[in-house]
């Protein structure tokens, strides 16, 4: 049985992902897959439109597969990794720049490469289940798959508390945070889909779209510019640390379990993407220079080891909070020469 499903129905080009044991963990060959299928429905006069989605209730699409990165990155070798993040990065930039309408169908969890998949859509589609979370932080790497973007383009500082946090978005969230666009119930997404798939109109989106939920990081969103305004992570730590708040207590216990080095080049990555011009390109190459090295500095084979094989949720960091090198933070951010990512336009 195939991990993902191509066609073309009516006027609809369609791709499922069909791996729910796995929660639709997205796989290499999948990437390479969704990549090379968009020229040709780009070029297809048939073709209306692309409708991205996945079987089963849990899952969209929880992140990507990382058994083989992990199984070759402890023998010391990174090129698995590697060839994985530029083709999926690849992937990446040509949904966000696909010049026909892209419909993503988000229930349950979206995560990490669920986000590089599903949210560079043009029209995201949410509902009660959907959970959106951009979690590499807590494994040791940073917010990727272009994702570093969207972060940087959410209101005020809610970037920095979501990635920094690895906090999950519900319906509402993602819509407020610009990671969606769309609030349906779950239970009318198949009569929208078919309704798509025959007039290969996105009109029938709007149609149908309901009032989206509350969103409890909107409502925070005053707290959040204040704590996540700082302009290093241990002044961001240092205003959690000085806050009485309930919120501020359960930012400061996410931020303690996660890597470090990470969170100190993720913030320094969003920030970099909110000068103006900046394209999902300019992301997804900033973002290639730490998750192209972040196999030999350790990280993230310790936190795939806590969270993914062991599961004993206790990884052993290469850095502390309070003692973080600036000059770490910058070996893991500077170009990478003629290994730079490069992909076809700048999207």
């Amino acid at each position: 049985m195939s991990d993902a499903h191509f066609r073309i129905e009516g006027r609809a080009a369609r791709i499922t992902i069909d791996r729910p044991k796995a929660l639709n963990a997205i796989t290499h060959e999948i990437c390479q897959r969704v990549h090379a299928a968009l020229p040709g429905w780009a070029d297809d006069p048939t073709v209306d439109l692309v409708l991205i989605d996945a079987v089963g209730d849990k899952a969209f699409c929880a992140g990507g597969d990382l058994q083989v990165m992990y199984e070759f990155g402890l023998r010391g070798d990174d090129t698995p990794a590697r060839a994985f993040w530029r083709d999926e990065y690849a992937m990446n930039a040509a949904l966000a720049r696909f010049a026909k309408p892209v419909v993503a169908f988000l229930q349950g969890y979206t995560m990490g490469g669920g986000v590089g998949l599903g949210c560079h859509a043009s029209h995201r589609v949410v509902g009660d289940s959907s959970r959106i979370a951009m979690p590499e932080c807590s494994i040791g790497l940073v917010p990727d798959v272009g994702g570093s973007l969207l972060l940087a383009n959410a209101p005020g500082h809610l970037g920095e508390y979501l990635a920094l946090t690895s906090a999950r978005m519900g319906p509402g969230d993602a819509i407020h945070a610009g990671f969606a666009d769309h609030y349906l119930p779950e239970g009318a997404w198949d009569a929208l889909k078919a309704n798509l798939v025959e007039t290969g109109n996105v009109a029938a989106i709007d149609r149908g779209r309901r009032l989206a939920p509350a969103s409890p990081m909107a409502e925070a969103a005053p707290e959040i510019d204040t704590l996540f305004a700082g302009p290093s992570l241990g002044a961001i730590i240092d205003s959690l640390s000085k806050s009485d708040t309930e919120f501020a207590r359960d930012a400061q216990n996410r931020l303690s379990r996660n890597a470090p080095l990470a969170m100190a080049v993720a913030l320094a990555i969003i920030r970099a993407n909110r000068a103006p011009g900046t394209t999902v390109a300019d992301a997804l190459t900033r973002e290639f220079r730490y998750t192209a090295r972040s196999v030999a500095q350790g990280d993230f084979l310790e936190g795939i080891r806590a969270t993914i094989i062991d599961k004993d949720r206790s990884p052993r960091w290469a850095h502390r909070l309070e003692a973080l090198p600036e000059a770490d933070v910058a070996a893991m951010t500077a170009p990478l020469g003629d290994e730079d990512l490069q992909l076809e336009t700048n999207a």
